[in-house]
């Protein structure tokens, strides 16, 4: 059985902080990146703008129900292991989202997007808390708040300026390469670092409740305002 490796110091240290951050910024861009780029998609491919909406909805709804499961999902198979794995699956799912050919693909998409993109923030706190040593939390907890201050932020302006200079399938391709480079090269550097696992039990009514109940919230929520959805 190999040894466990050592814990990180110095410049990995510092690059691995970076690259779980990245993760997490890429998430958090992706809340608000294609919402001024709604009338361009919807155009595109041939749908109304409110039925472009769907676009956000979609990614929102599914992210608002796997970030609950986050907790199961890293004491089950391991934190590190799962935030890995969600880091790549967002590029490869990322580019199904920038080929997409038409309005149900893209929706497809972007609820996959969502399940695999909610465990990445909260286990990007919990990785960065964990390869820090106490004395140095505080800098995990920055790069952290940082990442997640700057992602609403930036969104808007880089869906925009990509829509309007490249076209709109790039608001998600841009992505791809970031994601796969950054989640293999942590996946590198990880290796061989403690990652405790956890024989949990698994709330299969709880989980279903949980779905209808956060899924039906967060589609009021985001689609209430339609007045559409009033009409007679």
């Amino acid at each position: 059985m190999a040894a466990p490796a050592q814990p990180l110091t110095g410049s990995k240290l510092l690059i691995a902080a970076v690259l779980i951050g990245m993760g997490n910024f890429l998430v958090v861009l992706d809340t608000t990146i294609a919402n001024v780029s709604i009338p361009t998609i919807a155009g595109a491919l041939g749908v109304s703008s409110s039925q472009g909406s769907w676009v956000i909805t979609s990614y929102a709804v599914a992210e608002a129900i796997t970030i609950p499961l986050t907790g199961w999902l890293a004491n089950r198979f391991g934190a590190q292991r799962v935030f890995i794995a969600c880091f790549l699956s967002f590029a490869l799912v990322s580019l199904f989202c920038g080929l997409a050919t038409s309005l149900g693909m893209l929706i497809g998409g972007r609820v996959l997007l969502g399940l695999v993109g909610g465990p990445i923030m909260p286990l990007a706190q919990m990785l960065l808390l964990r390869i820090f040593p106490p004395e140095k939390a505080m800098l995990g907890n920055v790069i952290f708040a940082m990442t997640t201050l700057v992602g609403p932020i930036a969104g808007p302006i880089l869906g925009g300026v990509l829509c309007d200079t490249l076209g709109w399938q790039w608001i998600f391709l841009i992505k791809v390469p970031i994601a796969a480079v950054a989640g293999f090269l942590l996946m590198q550097m990880l290796r061989g670092q403690p990652d405790p696992k956890l024989q949990v039990g698994f709330d299969a009514i709880g989980l279903a409740l949980l779905v209808l109940w956060v899924g039906a919230l967060q589609i009021m929520l985001e689609e209430g305002r339609n007045h559409d959805w009033f009409a007679a």
